[in-house]
């Protein structure tokens, strides 16, 4: 049959207005009778069928580049397209073969929020519910998926691609986009109301420090003071709540390690995106369909040591690695970055303590105290405000034991007395306590040196 005859024959078939949806095998409800919301769903449906019955095995052909791809794909979807005998305007035209393609070559209803730059979250709830975040604060979207067997095809075509799996067995799953950006899924029967997808972005060209300064994350005093903590090899912890910024903070923290050092980053899903040349990436790894096979963060962090690391850059620290991180800290691994979830520096040590008691070691409580006080040199405490902003607001010393208590001091905090602007968003900053590190010996044993000026006691708005 040609293709002009298949377009014929899905033409007659098709209902006028609304169509009841076959069972949904994914989820094993019984579908329910919708109407179509977008006037070209069906002819989308046939065209892509079309194309997909042209093009064949050639979508999958591992001799093409991805640019000869995207221009087969697109020839033949003009070629299909001047075929159907519908009425489109050009601009329909123009949507229809755009959306399509985005479905064959990206990841459909997504890839518009994806190539937007302002962009930095999408959250799907369900196949007809996409919402986004721009400029931290949420947004409802118009964009849906087909249903949730399209919603569940886009999902696996993620996950595929970094060698991932998600289905009824194992329903969760993290991942990532090609460009980095970290990607998180649940499908049922853990999501009841159909599958969960949630992607948080990073910009193609990653932060720097200039940026964080220009967004008001980071003073240009506390960003120099940290280039100097990081030169001189000191211990940190990036700490704060989910979305805060910790991982573009860790990022922009590593860029400040010098080019002659060999450098191995461990993460859950990769995102670190780092310049310097001597850059080993590690990833944790899942079970396979067996249950077998998987590789942990902790598995990693030991192996790391024995690959002669100048710095180990931990994306995230999580379970029992902290114990195997502590160690690497303790053992000349000087230098050390990684991140944590915690709401504020004193929680931070209070989560370490808790994360080596997950590695099974009856480990006496001042035990493990002096190795976290021994091994931290410094906390940077992010917090994400109410107007979607992102800024550091502590960092804090860790200074030793006192008794079975570690002793904290910090040299910055955010002044919150200074108010709010008109449009809601804050007008503190990062100022000095007053407090001078006991680290600057260090500091100046590695050959850093830090202006002492700099921790000049700043008065603080309403106090």
């Amino acid at each position: 049959m040609s293709l002009a005859d298949r377009l014929a024959e899905a033409r007659r078939q098709k209902a006028p207005t609304e169509h009841v949806e076959a069972d949904d095998t994914l989820t094993g409800k019984p579908a329910a009778k919708r109407k179509t919301s977008d006037p070209f769903a069906d002819l989308k449906r046939q065209v892509h069928q079309a194309l997909l019955d042209n093009l064949g095995p050639k979508l999958y052909d591992s001799r093409q580049t991805q640019s000869e791809l995207e221009q087969k794909v697109r020839q033949t979807l003009q070629e299909v397209l001047s075929q159907e005998d519908t009425p489109l305007t050009t601009p329909d035209r123009a949507r229809l073969s755009q959306e399509i393609a985005d479905d064959i070559l990206g990841y459909g209803p997504l890839e518009p929020y994806l190539r937007d730059p302002d962009i930095t979250e999408v959250m799907v709830n369900g196949s007809s519910d996409i919402w986004i975040e721009r400029a931290g604060r949420i947004y409802k979207t118009e964009g849906e998926f087909t249903d949730e067997n399209h919603l569940r095809r886009t999902i696996d075509k993620i996950v595929a691609r970094v060698g991932r799996r998600v289905d009824e067995s194992s329903p969760m799953v993290d991942a990532r986009l090609p460009d980095g950006s970290r990607v998180n899924a649940v499908v049922p029967p853990l999501a009841l109301d159909g599958s969960l997808l949630t992607i948080r972005k990073f910009a193609a060209d990653p932060y720097r420090i200039e940026d964080l300064i220009g967004f008001g994350t980071v003073t240009r005093t506390v960003a120099d003071f940290l280039d100097a903590c990081v030169r001189g090899k000191l211990n940190i912890l990036v700490s704060g709540g989910t979305g805060a910024g910790k991982t573009t903070t860790l990022n922009v923290l590593s860029s400040f390690i010098p080019e002659d050092e060999r450098i191995v980053t461990i993460e859950d899903a990769a995102e670190l995106q780092l310049h310097q040349d001597h850059v080993l990436r590690l990833e944790a790894r899942p079970p396979n369909i067996e249950g077998r096979g998987e590789v942990k963060v902790r598995d990693l962090v030991r192996n790391a040591l024995r690959m002669r690391p100048d710095r180990i850059v931990v994306g995230e620290v999580r379970d029992a690695a902290a114990l195997d991180m502590l160690q690497a800290m303790n053992t000349g691994h000087d230098g050390s970055i990684c991140t944590v979830h915690a709401n504020t520096p004193r929680d931070v040590l209070a989560r370490v303590e808790t994360m080596v008691l997950m590695a099974g070691i009856d480990l006496p409580v001042r035990a493990i105290r002096e190795q976290v006080s021994s091994a931290i040199d410094v906390v940077v405490q992010q917090t994400r405000f109410k107007d979607g902003t992102r800024h550091i607001t502590h960092v804090t010393e860790v200074v030793g034991m006192e008794g079975d208590v570690i002793t904290l001091q910090d040299l910055f905090l955010f002044d919150h007395g200074s108010g709010f602007d008109d449009n809601g968003r804050s007008l503190g900053a990062l100022k000095s306590t007053g407090l001078r590190p006991k680290f600057l010996d260090k500091l100046a044993a590695g050959g850093v040196q830090v202006d002492a000026s700099i921790f000049a006691f700043e008065k603080f708005a309403g106090r």
